[in-house]
This record gives C-alpha cells, sequence and structure tokens, in this order.
C-alpha cells in the first residue's frame, strides 16, 4: 500500500513501506510539524486584483499553506483574494504588510461559507480558525485578538491615543470623565424632565469650572449657538442668572443680571439697529406686547431732542 498525505502535506507511511528510507521521510514529516506549529512565510501577492492559490507540498517541507505565521505582502494595486483548499483544518496568524489600499481576502478555493477580510486600510494582523466543517462550504472565522471586553480590568490604561473609528463612546446616564485622581469632571446625564445636560465639576473648592479656546492661533473666538430660533441661556441658582464681563487680568469684572424670581419678569430688550452715535444715550424706541413679556427696540437718542454737547454749551452761553 502507497503512502497517504495529509491536507497540510504530512505523509502517512503504510506498513513495510519505504524500506531504507523510513527515517529520512520521517524527518521530513517532523520538520513539516514543526512548521505547521510555529513556522513562518512571507509570501508576496504583488500585482492587480487576482487570486492567490497557497500551495501545499505532499512529504516535503516548504508548503505555504502548512506555516502557522503567513506575511503576505508586495504592492496591490486591486483587490485581492488567497485562498486554501477544502479539507485544510487548521488556524493561522495572517499579516497584511502589503502596499497599496486594495482589500485582502481569505477563504477557502470555492463554497459560499464564510471568509475574513482585511479591509482597504487594514494592515494589522488577524487570527484566522479554518475548520473545515463542511466538505462543500466550510467556513473561516476571524478569533479576536487582544480584548474583546474591559469589563474584567478594573484599571485598563491607553498605550496611545484612543481612535473611535467612526464609532461613538457612550455613557451610563450620569457618568463621565474622570481626572486621574477618579473625581468627576465631566457628566452626561439625562434629567428629570428628559434634558440633556452636561455637568463640569470644579476641581477644588473656589476653582470654577472653565471652557476655554486654545492651540492654533493666538486670537480665535469661542462660538456658542443654539438650534433655530433656540435662545442661549445663562442659568440662574440661588441668586438671577448672571453674566460677568472680565477685565484682561480676570481679576474682577461687571455684570448683568436679570431681575429676581420675585419680579416675574420675561421681558426682552433689542439692541439699536442703527450705529452708535458719541453723545446719545440707550432708550426704548419701540414696545411690541405688553406686561412682563414685552420685547423692546432700543435706539441711540439724544437728551430732549438735543445732543448732551449742545445742551452743555447752550448752558455755558445763557446761564
Amino acid at each position: 500500500m502507497a503512502s497517504t498525505y495529509t491536507p497540510l502535506g504530512v505523509e502517512l507511511q503504510a506498513t513495510g513501506e519505504n524500506a531504507g528510507t523510513w527515517g529520512t521521510k520521517t524527518n521530513t514529516n517532523l520538520q513539516i510539524i514543526e512548521q505547521i506549529s510555529g513556522g513562518f512565510i512571507s509570501k508576496s501577492i504583488a500585482g492587480g486584483a487576482q487570486t492567490t492559490t497557497l500551495s501545499v507540498s505532499d512529504g516535503s517541507t516548504g508548503a505555504e499553506l502548512a506555516h502557522r505565521m503567513i506575511e503576505f505582502t508586495g504592492s496591490i494595486t486591486g483587490n485581492q483574494v488567497v485562498t486554501i483548499p477544502l479539507d485544510v483544518q487548521t488556524f493561522y496568524f495572517l499579516r497584511n504588510s502589503t502596499s497599496g489600499a486594495y482589500t485582502v481576502q481569505f477563504k477557502y478555493v470555492s463554497g459560499s461559507g464564510a471568509s475574513v477580510t482585511f479591509s482597504a486600510t487594514d494592515k494589522g494582523d488577524k487570527l484566522i480558525f479554518a475548520s473545515a466543517s463542511d466538505g462543500t462550504n466550510p467556513i473561516i472565522k476571524e478569533v479576536a485578538l487582544g480584548l474583546s471586553s474591559i469589563v474584567s480590568d478594573t484599571s485598563p490604561q491607553l498605550g496611545g491615543d484612543l481612535d473611535t473609528n467612526s464609532f461613538n463612546i457612550a455613557f451610563d446616564d450620569a457618568h463621565g470623565i474622570n481626572d486621574e485622581n477618579g473625581n468627576e469632571q465631566i457628566v452626561f446625564q439625562t434629567t428629570s424632565s428628559a434634558v440633556n445636560q452636561l455637568d463640569i465639576t470644579n476641581a477644588a473648592t473656589g476653582n470654577a469650572p472653565s471652557i476655554q479656546a486654545t492651540g492654533g492661533d493666538s486670537n480665535i473666538n469661542l462660538k456658542v449657538g443654539p438650534k433655530g430660533t433656540g435662545l442661549i441661556e445663562v442659568l440662574g441658582a440661588t441668586n438671577p442668572g448672571s453674566i460677568q464681563l472680565n477685565c484682561e487680568s480676570n481679576s474682577h469684572g461687571i455684570k448683568l443680571t436679570s431681575p429676581a424670581h420675585s419680579a416675574a419678569q420675561s421681558y426682552e430688550l433689542k439692541f439699536p439697529t442703527g450705529n452708535v452715535t458719541a453723545g446719545t444715550f440707550l432708550k426704548v424706541d419701540s414696545i411690541s406686547g405688553s406686561g412682563t413679556t414685552a420685547v423692546g427696540q432700543l435706539s441711540f437718542a439724544e437728551v430732549s431732542g438735543i445732543s448732551t454737547g449742545k445742551a452743555i454749551a447752550m448752558a455755558l452761553v445763557f446761564g
């Protein structure tokens, strides 16, 4: 009876076969098993769109598909397909070191079983599970490298920037981003009235949270805008809402403050539409609506119909 071979090329010698060469063939088999268990091969798949079949060498070393680690190399100018025979049952460490923004698919030579594909921008590594699970449509699956979940790691750390890869970072309600001491600094939550809310915690007593524009140009604006006809609101707390305009040293500033809650005022003041004029004052020129919700249009006006400068001059002349 003649020798037979496994799908990965190991020779199965029949009883009484290979007299005088049995030892050499056994050593070759051991070498094949060694490359299957830990061998590495660099395989060029350079060129345009094509299918490359990994070779098998029955009874001899060097079979491309009988290596544990396979690195795909070369400049590719089209999508690539790399195949293995339907009966190969093993696992691979694959590395895509090709250049060119095209996909590299790893699959069985035929059938509709699942396959694994390196995306056009994926120049990384994959652990591949080739099951030979079906004689016609066997599947190939990718095994996740590294942690698929970090729940068990109570203090995970990044070694570089976190790229969300077009996905979001989701927070549970009322949780957010902590500082290095574990203090929550930014909290994302939904209030009882179903309003999205972003809370920024002061780092220490007396130190107010701060949002500032940094980097890039030395003089840039910080823009805050509502949606549609919405407003930017300055909330009140134990005191009415107030905006403080600081000096350049941020050591003091003036305030614009809303009337107290007891006044029940919701009026609106619109700034003048005309140019700023020296010697004039702001007055309510017209009103739409009435009461606490009236809208007042401001304008620049002169004192009693004459400018302040003229009033002073007349006072000096006529006493």
